[in-house]
């Protein structure tokens, strides 16, 4: 192989000083977000390695002009089976470092300007598939009470679906966040882009809440250990989210035999689906819910009008009464490919 050319090497660096820097300093400071801009810029490098032949002493400009980008979406859809909303986003990390690399060098400029005249695939609008009132209370009564890790997983489901939290933000939340002894509990919500947001607690919840911080952290809780921990690395560890998926799968398993209306494949983002339709059918306005949920556009939030008129037929009386893969990806190649050359540091 040729050494690499001035040209390569200039854009190898952009894309490492990307990644290592702007992305986590400029755009954000999810770990999730940073590796949804690696993995797209990690597919397009070996797009152009394995199905352009292009290698790191002929990596240059017209490697990145908007036809070579539509071939590579086309590549996404026929050759690694992805949906047009997966191809959506990668076209638009893939715009974000196109955009990056012009405001650094502006000879590149024109690069972003093409690939952002990309057309986005069209998706087919997803239906909001939540859980009627019968069948999270069938979930909710699904872990037993009984051994200790039934409570835990009672105090997490209860907290999970009364708060309609994003699953990261429970798993990220430390007791210094919980305020039970307040007149009126709460429980402060750090999301998306570090944006707090304040949700109220109900009295059972609170209740559930109590009695597992007596029995999993003590009578006086480290502040600055998380409500739900891993058993394996301790307090200051948490809970992971295949640990969560499984036990979701676990308790809804139980709960389908109780009511068919529970899926047995659940995910954390069913309850809070189900929570924003069972506010909206209690008569909050969609503006409060939209508060609750952390969304920054209104539009985001009027998908739950989707499952409320269906849900409606089905739901019971208000739950106040709540009472009552280990197949390593085709694109990380070894050693010597582009991704090596460009520096990017890959998750093991």
């Amino acid at each position: 192989m040729k050494k690499p050319n001035k040209e390569s090497i200039l854009i190898a660096g952009y894309i490492s000083g990307f990644l290592d820097g702007y992305v986590l300093s400029q755009k954000t400071d999810s770990m999730n977000t940073l590796k949804s801009y690696r993995d797209a810029i990690v597919l397009y490098l070996f797009f152009l390695e394995n199905e352009k032949k292009i290698h790191s002493d002929s990596l240059n400009a017209d490697c990145f002009r908007h036809t070579v980008i539509e071939e590579w979406l086309v590549w996404l859809r026929e050759s690694r089976g992805c949906s047009p909303e997966s191809c959506n986003n990668r076209l638009a990390s893939l715009r974000t470092f196109l955009k990056y690399l012009g405001s650094r060098d502006v000879a590149y400029l024109h690069l972003y300007l093409e690939a952002a005249q990309i057309p986005r695939r069209k998706c087919q609008k997803k239906k909001v598939e939540g859980l009627t009132r019968e069948a999270v209370k069938a979930l909710l009564d699904a872990p037993s009470p009984l051994s200790r890790t039934g409570r835990r997983d009672m105090a997490f489901l209860i907290l999970l679906y009364s708060t309609a939290a994003r699953l990261d933000e429970l798993l990220s939340m430390k007791n210094s966040q919980l305020h039970l002894s307040d007149e009126k509990p709460y429980a402060v919500i750090i999301g998306k882009g570090n944006k707090i947001r304040t949700l109220y607690l109900l009295p059972k919840t609170v209740a559930h809440l109590k009695h597992y911080l007596a029995e999993f952290h003590g009578e006086t809780p480290d502040p600055e250990a998380y409500v739900f921990y891993s058993r394996n690395t301790g307090c200051h560890g948490k809970l992971t989210q295949p640990a969560i998926s499984k036990m979701l799968r676990k308790y809804a398993k139980m709960a389908h035999e109780v009511c068919s209306d529970v899926p047995p494949g659940l995910h954390a983002h069913q309850l809070r689906h189900s929570k924003a339709s069972h506010w909206l059918e209690d008569g909050m306005n969609i503006i409060q819910i939209s508060f609750l949920l952390g969304h920054e556009q209104l539009q985001t939030t009027m998908v739950y009008l989707d499952i409320t008129v269906e849900e409606k037929a089905k739901a019971l009386a208000t739950l106040e009464d709540e009472n009552d893969r280990k197949v390593s990806a085709k694109w990380k190649n070894p050693d010597g490919s582009l991704v090596d050359f460009c520096g990017i540091k890959r998750k093991r």
